[in-house]
């Protein structure tokens, strides 16, 4: 158990092999993130503040400060929820979802229940799967690994007094919907829903993986709950100076230029693995990944590595099983080449 919820994709990768395991983006860093970044190494002498961040982002999603709390990534996130939530009598975690909020309630003594959502029904969310006495709810939106975007209105049915709700939008910024102008179906900007805490991370589209950066946002009540789990100055200075240069109107109209990008470019994957021989699509992904059914994909995996391609095992997620894989949607060139591979592969083992 301990291993399977521990495994990411990061451990896929190496060796010179083409990345397809991890979901980062693989594009150089705009002037306007790297240069904040690279000035904040003159400040390290000086212990973080987060006051100039945390006010960045509030205002990002038309929020007061008190709501917003800046964390070492938003693995970090998961880990203050599960430690300072302990009275919690009946955590319930949607799965398939990244496995980390589960591991992080394991790890603080909860007895987790899981929720799975079913292939059969495009890995949608039905708020009524989800138990009436459950008082803290974890889920992803667009979940990781099924790129799946739930609707904002049935996540909501979900709120209630006496519950934490919480969902993870690690991927919400490189969302797209044509015709519409912000991320569709986040919550971000709702204050509306009690106890509703909103995850988020500038690790996937702005690369910055090894920086370790995120953020919550949640009732102003809350959070100091939270922040009392929390070490002191958790949040290095280079890392502040990364969030409040992802929180400017320049770095939000990026984002929406890269999600453009992204969707056309997943749309392009799509229709390639549409031609695969018994290959399966997981739902609607929505996000800059996809997860795929495929008999024999434990198998096919480890030849994809011999022929230069890391993708993600789906074993490790609960509600997937062996006969899955998570490939990282990238440029139209590595796809083409990678989807060949993948139909080579199996062919030949046809």
């Amino acid at each position: 158990m301990a291993f399977e919820l521990g495994h990411h994709g990061d451990a896929e990768v190496g060796g010179g092999l083409i990345d397809l395991a991890v979901n980062v983006r693989h594009e150089p860093m705009p002037a306007w993130l790297s240069s904040p970044i690279a000035d904040s190494l003159t400040q390290l002498r000086a212990y973080p503040s987060d006051l100039e961040a945390t006010a960045a982002v509030a205002s990002r999603h038309r929020r007061d400060p008190s709501e917003v709390l800046l964390t070492a990534g938003a693995a970090q996130a998961f880990v203050l929820l599960a430690q300072a939530l302990r009275g919690a009598r009946r955590p319930v975690v949607v799965h398939p979802q990244f496995t980390e909020p589960e591991a992080a309630l394991r790890n603080a003594g909860h007895d987790v229940h899981r929720v799975l959502l079913r292939a059969e029904d495009g890995f949608r969310l039905d708020a009524g799967l989800i138990p009436d006495d459950a008082d803290l709810v974890f889920l992803g939106n667009p979940t990781n690994p099924t790129s799946v975007l739930h609707p904002a209105s049935e996540i909501a049915k979900l709120a209630r007094p006496g519950r934490v709700l919480v969902v993870d939008e690690a991927f919400a910024d490189i969302t797209f919907r044509a015709g519409f102008d912000g991320e569709p179906e986040s919550l971000a900007e709702r204050r509306d829903l009690p106890g509703l805490v909103v995850l988020r991370s500038l690790t996937k589209t702005w690369g910055l993986a090894g920086l370790r950066i995120g953020y919550l946002l949640g009732p102003a009540e809350l959070l100091p709950t939270l922040a009392a789990a929390q070490p002191l100055w958790a949040v290095s200075t280079p890392a502040l100076a990364a969030a409040q240069a992802c929180a400017s109107p320049t770095a939000i109209a990026a984002e929406r230029e890269i999600a453009a990008r992204v969707a056309a470019e997943r749309h392009h994957l799509l229709r390639r693995l549409a031609h695969v021989p018994n290959l399966t699509v997981a739902g609607t992904p929505a996000a800059s990944f996809a997860s795929v059914r495929l008999p024999g994909a434990d198998k096919i995996r480890l030849e994809l590595r011999e022929r230069g391609y890391a993708v993600r095992r789906g074993d490790t997620f609960p509600g997937l099983g062996p006969d899955w894989l998570r490939i990282a949607v990238r440029d139209t060139a590595i796809t083409d080449a990678f989807v060949a591979t993948l139909t080579n592969v199996i062919e030949e083992r046809a």
